[in-house]
C-alpha cells in the first residue's frame, strides 16, 4: 500500500454510538420523510398494499411507497446523525 492509501484510511471519522438522541433523530427523519411523501407522491396505492392500515395522514400508502419513503428517511437520518456528530453537537 502507498502512503496516500494509509492517509485515506486514517481520515475516516468515528461514528457515534447508539443513544436515545440518535434514535430520536432517526425517528424524526423518517416522520419528516413520510410527511413530505404524503404531499409529494401524486399517485398513491399502486402495487401491493400494506398488511395493516395506517392512520390519518399516512393512509393510502402502498408497500412500494412505504418502503421507498422509509429508505429515504433512513438516508436523511444517517446524514443528520453523521453531520451532527462531526460538528460535535451529538
Amino acid at each position: 500500500m502507498t502512503h496516500l492509501t494509509f492517509n485515506l484510511l486514517a481520515a475516516v471519522p468515528a461514528t457515534p454510538t447508539w443513544s436515545p438522541s440518535v434514535g430520536l433523530i432517526m425517528v424524526t427523519a423518517n416522520l419528516f420523510a413520510l410527511v413530505i411523501a404524503r404531499y409529494g407522491i401524486q399517485v398513491k396505492g399502486v402495487g401491493p398494499s400494506l398488511p395493516v392500515e395506517l392512520p390519518g395522514l399516512f393512509s393510502g400508502f402502498g408497500l412500494p411507497e412505504f418502503l421507498a419513503v422509509t429508505s429515504f428517511g433512513h438516508i436523511l437520518g444517517a446524514g443528520l446523525i453523521l453531520g451532527l456528530a462531526q460538528a460535535g453537537l451529538l
